[in-house]
């Protein structure tokens, strides 16, 4: 078996060679390792626990129906990311991906907005711990400067983390899905038994509304407006986002082409499955549905009240364990694209940052970046009404717009790409690609209300900056935007 391991590794350096690099990362990571990255940069329990309230407001319980189709859309997104990654195993997925399907400079604008995106999704994975699990865990008061507070300290425990030990860090994520799943599939066993036995079901509220009104309920709404049903795709939207986190860490993955397109889908179904009927769980536990709809911790306050303080506390502790989990291993993917891009001379302050201490085995500059900019882009949000959803709805629009941008130049360039080594369409090619741009293009279509202001501020100033870097190296360093000869 270590023959076998050892070929595989060395075929594996040999694809990083072929692309102008140096195998620079331990390979460390196997099949389930690789899997628990895309399963908890999902995390089920971070996204439910964050948007399960704002469903209630935006299409009642109703809307949680949505769910089914956003798996199938993301599913169909993470095969065509899954061919991707198969033809080339390297760090950075979308960037090199798109850098040497169409040009490294058309690379370097999708790699800028997948950093933009893994910077706020961080904050917002860590904030809803802050904001939505620990007040009901530790009985205070949720308000602004509480979240900001332990959203920080989180934040600097991960970066600390992830800067002294990959090792420790994935060992961390691997505990994290078994928690999760135990988690999840405990917590919705439990909520229906014992709901049962306290007569707690409500099974009519699988399909109310609750406090939203049916007027032009299914209405998609207008110009500038999302209709209440539409608006409820987010719940889904949120969560099942961030699978090509597997490909991202593909120079740290043993046998990368065939474990991280497997790691990536197989993360979407299980997700999609145990997900859904957690939603069911909960609402069939939603007793009273406007005091949960006003509620900062509805989904906390669902799990305490149907299995008392004891339990429920103890599921809530392995809850906050598996969001952290996720925020860990995201803030891991956005060193491991910032490492990418500084190899390559296109990332300010790239000298340092493509740096990989060969004591502890990780990028350590670059994570230092990473968790400072973690912390401004908190204090930015932190100060702003509704912070909670202005994070989630920037997370949720920022891969929206990379998935798109990826889809579309795939069909452009797809013949461009490197032979298959062990995932591919066949006969379905063209249904996966189309399927998936009508549900991408959907889901953008969301984004089009005028309550999405601030996420699309974020985006706008955020790529102005890197604009303006991105001429800078036009003009000052146009041969670093120049293709790699290979």
């Amino acid at each position: 078996m270590s023959a076998i391991n050892n070929r595989q590794d060395n075929e594996a350096e040999r694809s990083v060679t072929e692309y102008g690099y140096q195998q620079e990362f331990r390979r460390e990571l196997k099949r389930f390792a690789s899997f628990a990255v895309g399963f908890s940069f999902i995390s089920i329990t971070t996204g439910i626990f964050t948007t399960y309230g704002g469903v209630l407001n935006w299409g009642g319980p109703l809307g949680i129906w949505t769910w089914p189709f956003v798996v199938v859309g993301q599913l169909l997104v993470a095969l065509v990311f899954a061919t991707l990654a198969s033809r080339m195993p390297i760090a950075g997925y979308s960037y090199q991906w798109v850098s040497r399907l169409v040009n490294p400079r058309v690379g370097w604008l999708v790699g800028w907005v997948s950093f933009m995106f893994l910077t706020v999704v961080i904050v917002s994975v860590d904030y809803a711990i802050a904001s939505t699990v620990l007040p009901s865990l530790f009985n205070y008061s949720e308000t602004a400067q509480n979240a900001w507070l332990a959203t920080a300290i989180i934040i600097a425990i991960q970066m600390l983390l992830i800067m002294f030990s990959t090792f420790l860090s994935m060992r961390i994520n691997n505990a994290a899905v078994g928690t999760e799943v135990i988690g999840v599939v405990g917590l919705t066993i439990l909520l229906i038994v014992v709901g049962a036995v306290r007569g707690l079901l409500h099974p009519d509220h699988l399909f109310s509304m609750g406090i939203v009104s049916p007027n032009g309920y299914f209405n998609p709404g207008g110009l500038n407006s999302t209709g209440h049903f539409m608006f409820s795709f987010l719940l889904g939207a949120y969560t099942i986002v961030g699978f090509e986190a597997a490909a991202n860490l593909a120079e740290e993955t043993q046998n990368a082409h065939k474990v991280v397109p497997f790691a990536m889908w197989s993360a979407v179904v299980l997700s999609g499955v145990v997900g859904f009927l957690f939603l069911i769980a909960l609402n069939l536990t939603s007793g009273n549905i406007p005091a949960l709809s006003v509620s900062a911790t509805p989904v906390a306050d669902i799990v305490r009240e149907v299995l008392g303080t004891v339990v429920g506390d103890i599921f809530l502790i392995i809850v906050t364990f598996s969001i952290f989990a996720c925020g860990l291993v995201i803030f891991m993917t956005a060193t491991r694209l910032t490492w990418a891009m500084s190899r390559d001379r296109r990332f300010p302050g790239y000298p340092i940052l493509r740096q990989v201490n060969r004591r502890t085995g990780t990028p350590i500059a670059t994570t230092l970046l990473s968790g400072i900019l973690c912390e401004v882009v908190l204090a930015i949000f932190a100060n702003q009404p509704n912070s909670l959803t202005n994070l989630f709805s920037a997370s949720t629009l920022l891969p929206a717009i990379i998935y798109l941008c990826t889809v579309i130049l795939y069909i452009y360039a797809r013949r461009k790409l490197p032979q298959t080594q062990g995932f591919r369409f066949g006969a379905f090619e063209w249904p996966i690609i189309v399927l998936s741009l009508v549900w991408l293009l959907f889901e953008l279509a969301i984004f089009r209300d005028a309550s999405f202001a601030v996420p699309w501020a974020y985006c706008g100033i955020m790529f102005v900056i890197g604009l303006l870097y991105f001429i800078w190296m036009l003009v000052a360093q146009p041969d670093v935007l120049r293709k790699r000869e290979e």
